[in-house]
């Protein structure tokens, strides 16, 4: 039977995440100001790619989330990251004290936390896909994580980074067990994405107790025109 995994972000722009969808057919997206992600049905056919252009735009750069489609003739791939998808499989979630919730107020700093630590992507509406924790030094933001794809039963952790100044002070990972604490409160299962060639992020993720469950792509493409 097949996982809401093996596709997330159609799982989640079918789900819990509707309100967010742009859809054209059976292709639908986050907005761009929200997420650049754009998800396929599971056997994408003609239709299905003239539709995603139609959504898009000529000339647009769409990124497939977690995927094994691959476009059509006279479609540019710009990009193929081999990525891996993690599941909780007894990840020791706790609340984090000095974890404070981040909101549309704290979105100028998140920005500027990302574009240093270049976690993936995050845009200035991303906040609202689920809850954010940051931790402040001095009053400044110098860690964060929080929720980002949401399909049925599962919510995905994502923009883990911290300041490079703050590094080593196990915050990444005060973090990340905050938010799934606050998963697992919903009856949810935390999930990660991550590039396959962060190598010490996925060791931190695997010691923390988070499991292998596939290998997906994140492909770029750019539409015809």
């Amino acid at each position: 039977m097949a996982s809401p995994l093996d596709n997330p972000a159609l799982a989640s722009l079918t789900g819990s995440h509707a309100r967010f969808a742009e859809q054209r057919g059976r292709v639908l997206r986050y907005p761009e100001d929200v997420a650049p992600f754009l998800a396929l049905p599971d056997d994408p056919g003609e239709r299905d790619w003239l539709d995603l252009a139609e959504l898009a735009g000529p000339g647009t750069t769409v990124v497939l989330a977690a995927t094994a489609a691959r476009p059509p003739s006279g479609w540019e791939v710009l990009g193929v990251t081999p990525g891996v998808q993690l599941v909780d499989e007894g990840v020791a979630a706790a609340p984090e004290p000095e974890a404070v919730r981040l909101g549309l107020a704290d979105v100028p700093e998140m920005l500027d936390l990302v574009e240093r630590t270049k976690p993936g992507p995050f845009r200035k509406r991303t906040v609202e896909l689920g809850t954010y924790l940051g931790i402040r030094r001095g009053g400044a933001l110098v860690a964060m994580a929080g929720e980002r794809l949401h399909p049925p039963g599962y919510t995905e952790i994502s923009a883990v980074c911290t300041d490079p100044a703050h590094r080593g002070e196990g915050l990444a990972t005060r973090l990340v067990l905050a938010v799934a604490a606050g998963i697992r409160d919903r009856g949810e299962t935390p999930m990660m994405h991550a590039a396959a060639s962060n190598t010490s992020a996925i060791r931190l993720y695997l010691s923390l107790g988070f499991a292998l469950r596939s290998r997906p792509d994140f492909v770029a493409v750019r539409v015809p025109g």
